[in-house]
């Protein structure tokens, strides 16, 4: 095969199966990936999220979790939202829930796209193996994509595409194959803080650094038990993520949402919920409104603790009866949230 060909008909392929970017990395291409993964596990910031520490020495390098492995196709589908997502920001008694978690489950959808693409490289040259990854598995996506050419990491560390903004989901495939590298993207960011001074909860303790203890999202989704107290006026009516520092980035004038993949298209009843609505779920309630949802992992409990913290924020005396009827909860971080709404709220 003729140098160069196989790559251009991967990306050919990789398009036509609904990716909106494909690059390639040699597997040694990110070297400084493992000493900044260091250094943050070092100071803490990864919070209770214990299992970037257990596989740390997977995650630092692709050899780390296979050694065979030569280079690595980095992948990116788009779901760059159609309308505002700080639309709802003084929507008080709405919860705001992050784009990215509005449709479908991103994990199902990119991994059966994943395979597609992985049977048809193998069929396209027999004797390589490989191995696809997406978000669940030990493996940096971002540096890896940045060596790919598909974007840069940005000062909110999210990555970064001059055609599609901050709105794609980042897959990856290791192969044995010694493919043609893609030049990596350089960074653009210039002097725009615009992601830095937009966050909340000043999760950014400096350029390209996240302290993800303080980030909106990780206290939403990953934090388990009560939200630090000092963190909870911050996160205002958000209740499943926060997009604020995508949402402001300049490059995003660029991302059309005509480009989104289909199957993240928003589920109407995921883009403005009542709160009202959702303090009342119980697990039979919470697994029913978000099945096939990436929400549905958190679970009941933290669902409702989040939407107590929300009703703390909004200021309305009519979401006092549902926050109320959670002070007895089963789950202590709901009692405790529930308490703590009930003190901010106005009496009615």
């Amino acid at each position: 095969m003729q140098p160069g060909k196989l790559e251009a008909q991967l990306k050919t392929k990789a398009a036509e199966i609904g990716f909106a970017a494909c690059g390639i990395a040699r597997a040694d291409a990110a070297p400084k990936t493992a000493e900044r993964l260091r250094q943050w596990l070092a100071e803490g910031r990864h919070g209770s999220m214990i299992w970037m520490e257990e596989r740390a020495h997977h995650r630092e390098r692709p050899a780390g979790l296979w050694p065979e492995v030569r280079s690595v196709i980095s992948l990116g589908m788009s779901y760059a939202p159609a309308t505002d997502p700080l639309a709802l920001a003084n929507a008080g008694e709405i919860g705001r829930i992050s784009v990215y978690a509005q449709g479908g489950d991103y994990h199902d959808v990119i991994k059966r796209r994943l395979k597609e693409l992985a049977r048809w490289l193998v069929g396209a040259a027999p004797g390589a193996d490989v191995k696809v990854f997406v978000d669940t598995a030990p493996v940096m996506e971002k540096p890896l994509a940045e060596a790919a050419g598909l974007g840069w990491q940005g000062k909110h560390t999210n990555l970064v595409s001059r055609e599609h903004g901050s709105w794609l989901f980042l897959g990856a495939i290791y192969t044995t194959l010694e493919l043609a590298p893609d030049a990596a993207a350089p960074s653009t960011c210039g002097s725009c803080d615009a992601c830095q001074t937009a966050c909340p909860t000043n999760a950014f303790p400096a350029p390209y650094r996240l302290d993800a203890r303080r980030c909106i999202s990780y206290l939403t989704i990953e934090h388990k038990g009560p939200i630090p107290h000092e963190f909870r006026e911050g996160i205002g009516n958000r209740i499943y993520g926060c997009d604020d520092c995508l949402a402001v980035c300049p490059w995003n004038k660029f991302a059309a949402s005509a480009r989104a993949n289909l199957a993240f298209a928003p589920r109407a009843e995921l883009t403005a919920p009542a709160l009202a609505d959702l303090l009342a779920l119980d697990d039979a309630g919470f697994r029913e409104v978000f099945a096939g949802s990436p929400i549905k992992r958190i679970g009941r409990d933290r669902m409702v603790r989040n939407c107590l913290i929300a009703a703390g924020n909004s200021g309305s005396a009519a979401l006092l009866g549902p926050v109320r009827a959670l002070l007895d909860d089963p789950d202590d971080a709901v009692r405790d949230a529930a308490a703590w709404a009930i003190a901010r709220l106005p009496a009615g």
